[in-house]
């Protein structure tokens, strides 16, 4: 890592231009500061085939790298269906639609987030709360 390391909103600005010029599809970016001590933010974008994937993948790599960042780990290339890019505060999740909609990343980061006030726990409108 160079000296100083780049920051975690560093490491998110050079995600999100690698995101872009290789056109990711969905780009979400997930604050887990207080939720989790393995990184600041986790990012989940879309690939639309594995070749795609990996191709995003690698381009936040190279872009990693060209700010001198080293990634700590890079996994699930061969497949490529998910790939995980590790770069410390920041963690990049490149998958295919299908695999993102199984595995429900955003949603499992952002449970509790929202304030509990007109849904009740199966997400159907509680109509005492809605009419006050």
């Amino acid at each position: 890592m160079p000296d100083p390391a780049p920051s975690p909103e560093a490491l998110l600005q050079l995600v999100r231009s690698a995101l872009e010029e290789i056109k990711a599809k969905d780009s979400v970016e997930i604050d887990v500061r207080g939720k989790t001590s393995i990184a600041d933010y986790l990012v989940v974008a879309s690939g639309t085939s594995t070749r795609h994937v990996k191709s995003i993948a690698d381009e936040v790599v190279q872009h990693a790298k060209k700010a001198g960042a080293m990634p700590l780990g890079v996994e699930g290339e061969r497949e490529a269906e998910w790939v995980l890019v590790d770069l410390g505060d920041v963690i990049v999740h490149v998958m295919l639609p299908r695999v993102r909609e199984f595995y429900a990343l955003e949603r499992l980061w952002t449970v509790g987030d929202q304030p509990p006030d007109s849904e009740d726990a199966y997400g159907e409108i509680d109509e005492s709360a809605a009419h006050g």
